[in-house]
């Protein structure tokens, strides 16, 4: 496997030339009072290094090992509890956390980027720091400045990590039908019971303690998930000194075996009467939980970018080197036995097909991010209003296209090594392996775009899908003549997309099954054309500067092909979805 290395250069013109991100902090107080341009090229720096040399050398080995279990004690693999503590004591955990407990306070738009960066070097260990900062999230905006004060400060310095226990055994999506329990104490504690599954780094070895956010039930409960509360449950009981107390009874039951993420434990969690905290108001916990899971979801996005970046950075090295065949055209490398595999068309398809998914990925998910940021930040109630209904609407698509793509990618990666690719010492079948997760994690793909049909198109008449709708419009009106060739085929596209969007809000009125039997193609569908605005914006922040600079060319080149040869699967998508909800159901469940 080649040696990872972080996408420094793309992540500077994203940020910096594409959407000028400096723009955005000058205007929300509470950013430009931490943010500056010389911290986040440090932060970048960094964290490109303790990715690349702490972290990505431990992948593959780690992957071989995996996680033991042995009576309740779950030890990750060699290097791992190193490894994270050179990353905590770096601050990392905390990137994006609140300054006033020791988080570094960074807007999402630079976290986004150290995300890609920690998921490239190892998705399996990225999961660990990524379910503390969503636990921080949550905590943060819902608990009470008491419990804040006792566990964000130690959360944020890595000294304990998170976890966020949902999902039990016969409840998955459907989180209403719960049965975790919370009994209420005299002193204001909750005793909580029940037993969670696929719970990412419930317990490990590489923190003192572990915080658990749990989703359970009163006694008093409505039924349905209007009736689940959030609480906070602890590892190890927390002394009013701050220091480590008794042992909550907290248990692993069990670790999963899974297809891939082998150095991440996912574990079955038994709570027997385990001391908890309320985090928000009762029966309000799926609200609570909410609020970090967009957040959470674009951080899945983020991983499927991740693992397919470093899968083209072993398929591009490995396509200069493989001698094999020659160009159809001749020779190229003459004084040789064949040419390298890169000359080959149906090579250089897969590549630029990876490239260009990673290249589009990064500008959408950092796109995604400043709308986080503006409505996290903003003192203005319309441009928080306006940032919202976009995170709604764009949520579900940096989920599920991100992790889409990143699946495809992956298994372009893997195929440009032939027979290679398919075994285990060159990296990418544990690519392929690690990525298929993040389309099932944090509500499947399907579920995904089930949300974006049914809730943000359909549910609101299309009122989100005119704002972004509008925006591209207002960018394609006031681009000049030379940018004709990517606002073009743009504008068609997005044409394409209203008439789909029209189409299945109509034909939803009449048939429920048609949102449902639409929603996945559609959503590729919205993909490609957000995709489209990215590289047409990625465009013309290279535009003129090709000839100073190979980056800028093959920013363009890349995003010619994208127009090119991965714009028009939107007329096979959009055929798809118009041909409606019939064909589902011809068969009855017998015939299948």
């Amino acid at each position: 496997m080649a040696d990872y290395k972080a996408p420094l250069r793309d992540m500077r013109f994203v940020l910096n030339e594409v959407f000028e991100v400096a723009k955005l902090w000058a205007q929300l107080p509470a950013l430009a009072e931490t943010v500056d341009a010389e911290t986040v090229e440090a932060i970048l720096e960094e964290a490109g290094k303790v990715t690349s040399k702490s972290i990505a050398p431990l992948s593959r080995a780690a992957d071989e090992e995996g996680c033991h279990w042995n009576d309740g004690v779950v030890t990750t693999p060699a290097g791992f509890p190193q490894a994270y503590q050179t990353y905590a004591d770096g601050g990392w955990v905390g990137v994006g956390g609140d300054p006033e407990f020791g988080g570094m306070g960074m807007p999402k738009a630079v976290s986004a980027q150290v995300e890609e960066m920690i998921n490239s070097s190892s998705l399996a260990f990225g999961l660990y720091p990524m379910l503390t900062s969503g636990a921080c999230v949550s905590i943060n905006t819902h608990a009470s400045e008491e419990l804040k004060a006792i566990y964000l400060p130690n959360m944020y310095s890595g000294a304990w990590a998170g976890s966020m226990c949902l999902t039990e055994s016969h409840a998955g999506t459907d989180l209403g039908i719960i049965r975790t329990k919370a009994e209420p104490q005299a002193d204001g504690s909750y005793k909580v019971s029940g037993t969670k599954i696929f719970i990412t780094g419930g317990e490990h070895d590489l923190t003192e303690n572990i915080i658990h956010l749990v989703l359970a039930k009163l006694p008093d409960a409505p039924a349905g998930p209007k009736g689940i509360s959030l609480f906070l449950v602890p590892k190890f009981m927390v002394n009013a000194d701050g220091s480590l107390g008794a042992r909550n009874p907290v248990s692993c039951g069990s670790i999963e075996h899974k297809m891939g993420i082998q150095a991440s434990a996912t574990c079955v969690m038994n709570f027997d009467e385990a001391v908890g905290y309320l985090v928000g108001e009762p029966n309000r916990g799926l609200a609570a939980m909410f609020t970090m899971m967009n957040y959470e979801r674009l951080g899945v996005g983020i991983q499927g970018l991740a693992s397919g970046e470093r899968s083209y950075q072993n398929a591009i090295e490995y396509a200069r080197d493989r001698l094999q065949s020659r160009s159809p055209t001749g020779p190229k490398a003459k004084e040789k036995v064949a040419d390298p595999i890169i000359v080959h068309p149906d090579v250089r398809r897969m590549l630029l097909t990876m490239k260009a998914s990673n290249e589009g990925g990064r500008a959408f998910s950092t796109y995604v991010a400043m709308q986080l940021d503006t409505a996290k930040f903003s003192e203005d109630p319309d441009a928080r209003k306006r940032a919202d209904d976009l995170v709604a609407l764009l949520t579900p698509v940096a989920k599920a296209f991100l992790t889409d793509l990143g699946l495809e990618t992956t298994v372009h990666g893997q195929q440009i090594f032939g027979g290679h690719g398919f075994i285990r010492e060159w990296g990418q079948e544990q690519l392929v392996r690690d990525v298929r997760i993040t389309q099932i994690y944090e509500g499947t793909n399907g579920i995904q775009a089930l949300d974006l049909v049914g809730r943000k198109i359909v549910g609101n008449g299309g009122a989100y899908y005119a704002l972004f709708a509008d925006e591209i419009r207002r960018f394609t009106a006031s681009a000049g003549s030379d940018m004709a060739e990517f606002t073009k085929p743009l504008n068609a596209a997005l044409d394409n997309l209203d008439e789909l969007t029209n189409w299945v809000m109509d034909r939803s009125k009449a048939d429920a099954n048609e949102i449902g039997a639409a929603s996945v193609e559609y959503l590729h569908a919205f993909g490609y054309t957000a995709y489209a605005y990215m590289w047409a914006l990625m465009a013309r922040a290279a535009l003129g500067k090709e000839t100073q600079d190979d980056f800028y060319a093959s920013k363009l080149g890349t995003a010619r092909f994208y127009f090119a040869r991965l714009l028009p699967r939107i007329h096979s998508l959009s055929a798809s979805v118009k041909a409606g909800s019939e064909s589902l159901f011809l068969l009855e469940a017998s015939q299948f």
